[in-house]
């Protein structure tokens, strides 16, 4: 895995060297060449962000379906009816919301304690680690993570990590041979698992994570679920009373959960989420026999 990394993700200095390249090539999109071969620059639906993306979504999704058969090839399923009846009803709804027709949606839950995390690859592969239904402790904290790990895939974060990557090889050794073309390897389902977060520490750049945040609470309101409830979840995830986060209460950098690895701060995160509540709850399409939405909580100083 390290040396995938180093393939796909490379070092520092060089990934510096892709971003101003990067930047430059928003600027101006492709013309020719490799424009006629590949995808590349194009705006991530919702927020309009410019991305930079070489692969097809219907190469994506082949990635994605051939990455989620391996990962549920290495680790033992969950056999509890009422955990998988409930991440399937949940996943359901945001998938409903998620409107991607082209989806083939399937939701899986792996049985490991010991790994908090979830993800959500190209094409609808869901899956949730046992480990993560602590703090999720409800349908609404269910939704939380499925929501945000869904964006992850609308958004088309992982491939445009790869992308980046790729780009990287530009920066290094000035061609990006069949990038996107031939036959699926295992070195490129391996890079796909990487860049969905799987198995590996770094998976997404902050900027990723707000924007999943933010179209993940907007996905839980429109499948019924109150965005409120997103403040509750990340306090559980922060380990700390909310009145600590950020201050005197600190968990040991070799606890936090992978699924934190590079989230924003609990406490940036809970900010941007308290000021996106009110415009997800125009959103919010609660099932008849839901509960009142909670009441706004109380900005962190």
């Amino acid at each position: 895995m390290d040396a995938l990394n180093a393939h796909l993700i490379g070092r520092r200095e060089a990934l510096a060297k892709a971003l101003r390249l990067t930047a430059g090539l928003c600027g101006t999109c492709l013309t020719g060449g490799l424009a006629d071969l590949l995808t590349a620059c194009t705006r991530a639906p919702v927020t309009g962000r410019e991305q930079i993306i070489f692969y097809s979504e219907e190469k994506e999704r082949e990635l994605g379906l051939e990455a989620y058969r391996d990962v549920l090839r290495q680790f033992p399923l969950s056999t509890n009816p009422e955990t998988n009846a409930m991440i399937r009803r949940v996943g359901e709804r945001i998938a409903a919301a998620a409107n991607k027709p082209s989806y083939d949606w399937e939701f899986a839950v792996i049985q490991d304690d010991k790994i908090v995390n979830a993800f959500c690859l190209p094409g609808g592969k869901v899956a949730f680690f046992t480990g993560i239904l602590k703090p999720t402790q409800n349908e609404a904290g269910i939704a939380t993570v499925m929501g945000h790990e869904v964006a992850h895939a609308t958004q088309r974060h992982g491939v445009e990590r790869i992308s980046r990557g790729l780009l990287e090889q530009i920066a290094q050794f000035g061609a990006i041979a069949g990038a996107a073309t031939g036959k699926v390897n295992p070195a490129v389902v391996q890079g796909v698992l990487s860049a969905y977060g799987v198995g590996v520490a770094l998976p997404f750049s902050r900027v990723q994570e707000s924007e999943a945040d933010f179209i993940g609470l907007r996905l839980m309101a429109q499948a019924g679920y109150d965005p409120h409830e997103s403040i509750a979840f990340w306090e559980r995830m922060s380990g700390c009373p909310r009145n600590m986060i950020g201050k005197l209460c600190f968990r040991s950098g070799a606890g936090v959960p992978e699924f934190l690895s590079t989230h924003p701060s609990e406490e940036t995160r809970i900010k941007n989420l308290e000021r996106w509540i009110p415009q997800a709850m125009q959103y919010y399409n609660p099932p008849p026999d839901a509960p009142p939405p909670a009441p706004p909580s109380k900005a962190m100083s």
